[in-house]
């Protein structure tokens, strides 16, 4: 099993159709005031980096990091479910951070559900840890904020 993480279009079949089934698990879990994703219009602008997960060359997993003046937020992090287990948000979480680097930003940050308690397992094994509301986010009893510094 060959795991690759590299640029991507959010506007691919794959990417479309990996977006789609995260959007419809927060739509079913959250409500719509509480969900912060991005279209895929707004995943394909100048101050974000998207990735796409493989294995095998088979798409099965996204993320993406929108770049800040002084810290990188992590949106758009999915893996499919029968991919779980295999290493792709391991492997895209370590090339946003280098990512993150290479633009010599000193911190990521993430908003994510606060019903997601695998993801957030995950994120807390990798060195993020709780924080407060940052950016236009506002403190929501649905959401859950997270930050990592890189320095």
């Amino acid at each position: 099993m060959n795991v690759t993480v590299e640029y991507g279009d959010p506007r691919s079949e794959a990417s479309r159709g990996l977006l789609a089934q995260s959007h419809a698990l927060m739509e079913s879990l959250f409500p719509s005031e509480s969900n912060h994703y991005l279209s895929i219009d707004a995943l394909c602008v100048d101050n974000i980096r998207f990735f796409e997960a493989r294995i095998d060359g088979v798409t099965l997993g996204c993320a993406a990091i929108k770049i800040y003046d002084g810290y990188g937020e992590i949106k758009s992090m999915f893996v499919d479910p029968a991919a779980r287990g295999a290493g792709l948000a391991r492997a895209l979480l370590a090339r946003l951070e280098q990512e993150a680097r290479a633009e010599s930003l000193p911190m990521l940050k993430m908003e994510t559900g606060n019903l997601l308690t695998d993801a957030h397992k995950l994120y807390a094994s990798v060195g993020f840890t709780t924080t407060g509301p940052f950016g236009d986010y506002q403190d929501d009893p649905n959401s859950l904020f997270m930050v990592k510094a890189l320095t």
